[in-house]
């Protein structure tokens, strides 16, 4: 199983990410993008296990301002 992630451009942006996701309900854990998933932003990602596209959709409402989308396959 993948985990979803949704890529920020600052650790800034994902610790309040995190706390708007949180204040609407939806668990979200503050991660470190792969390096190979890096593109413009300093490497933080939001692990959201459920409901990614509304949170994203929240995310951008809020003005946090993403750089994309990455899932990260789970180690065996």
């Amino acid at each position: 199983m993948n985990k979803p992630l949704i890529m920020v451009s600052s650790v800034t942006y994902a610790m309040k990410g995190k706390q708007i996701l949180n204040s609407f309900g939806i668990r979200s854990e503050i991660e470190r993008t792969a390096k190979r998933d890096m593109k413009n932003g300093c490497g933080y990602s939001l692990y959201v296990p459920k409901d990614t596209d509304e949170a994203e959709k929240i995310l951008k409402e809020n003005h946090i301002k993403i750089i994309g989308r990455s899932e990260r396959g789970n180690p065996k």
